[in-house]
């Protein structure tokens, strides 16, 4: 079944159309990324630092719940860019299911980490978020604070209109454009 989907989809490579070639092209690597998953897994558990980070960006491409368990698994691992990359993941793939996990991350030791989480929670539209990005805004990691207000434009929740507003005061001009534009973004 899977060698036709493959054969269909290469034969499409071929299409007049680009549009269709483009899509055939990327289905194609997205089928292959989930026959390699075996592959991608032994790589995680025992690959170098760059290989565990491609596999883990890999397992972005692959739709199988079977992805979850291993970037869950890497968000305690030792290694800051391993955590980084699969809170990134995470975020993309926006399963509500990992969003407590995510926010976990925003604790996390390490200030690329909680940036990614901040960034990540922003793929959820959920206004149970506001309230953990929210006590991100008086942090003093400026890079963290952008990350929190772009998430809750992104969310849009108008529960974030105050503290967003409050920012327009901040004393970085970037924090203060952030905010202008992440209360373009709120319901009305």
């Amino acid at each position: 079944m899977l060698e036709d989907r493959k054969k269909a989809l290469r034969e499409r490579l071929k299409d007049p159309d680009e549009g269709v070639r483009q899509a055939a092209a990327s289905a194609l690597d997205a089928l292959e990324s989930a026959l390699d998953l075996a592959e991608i897994l032994e790589l995680i558990k025992r690959g170098n630092r760059g290989q565990r980070v491609k596999a883990l960006l890999a397992l972005e491409r692959i739709n199988s719940i079977e992805v979850f368990p291993p970037l869950l698994a890497a968000l305690s691992f030792p290694d800051e860019d391993i955590r980084s990359t699969a809170v990134q993941v995470l975020g993309r793939k926006k399963n509500p299911k990992v969003m407590g996990n995510l926010v976990q991350c925003l604790g996390d030791s390490h200030p690329a980490v909680r940036v990614h989480a901040a960034e990540a929670l922003g793929y959820f539209s959920d206004p149970r978020l506001v309230p953990h990005l929210t006590a991100l805004l008086d942090d003093g990691d400026m890079e963290l604070v952008k990350a929190a207000i772009h998430s809750l434009g992104a969310i849009g929740c108008k529960s974030a209109e105050a503290p967003l507003i409050a920012r327009l005061k901040h004393e970085s001009a970037a924090v203060r454009r952030e905010a202008a534009r992440a209360l373009g973004r709120l319901e009305l």
